[in-house]
């Protein structure tokens, strides 16, 4: 009897131990089109080379549903980011496949830690 006993107590444990240690979490991705200017570049001819991969993360932690900043502006500092990275000024480089990932973890509504992460490729033009 107290076999089975001390066996429950170690499976009662080893439950919880692996209920307090499990990730909760959920990633999405996002591959959207942010030149929503009227400059055209065609890539269509031999005119470029891939030189780089950049990226650019922002974190929020909310605690009770109170956190500092909203999901846009963690977007906007993780894009920033990712610009500053991608050192584009005075060089004929641009950026291209621009994807967002965002990944949010956490026990929801008490505690939730929201990553956003900006990556690009960045290209320079050779002609």
């Amino acid at each position: 009897m107290t076999n089975t006993i001390k066996k429950i107590g170690i499976y009662s444990a080893l439950l919880l131990l692996a209920v307090f240690l499990n990730a909760c979490g959920i990633g999405q991705a996002y591959v959207t089109n942010h030149n929503q200017n009227a400059t055209e570049v065609h890539l269509s001819g031999n005119n470029f080379k891939v030189i780089d991969r950049v990226s650019g993360s922002s974190e929020q932690v909310y605690v009770l549903a109170i956190g500092g900043i909203n999901k846009r502006q963690v977007y906007e500092n993780a894009y920033a980011t990712m610009m500053k990275n991608a050192n584009l000024l005075n060089s004929s480089k641009a950026i291209i496949n621009v994807m967002t990932e965002e990944y949010c973890s956490g026990f929801a509504p008490f505690f939730v830690r929201r990553t956003i992460t900006v990556s690009a490729q960045v290209i320079e033009f050779t002609r």
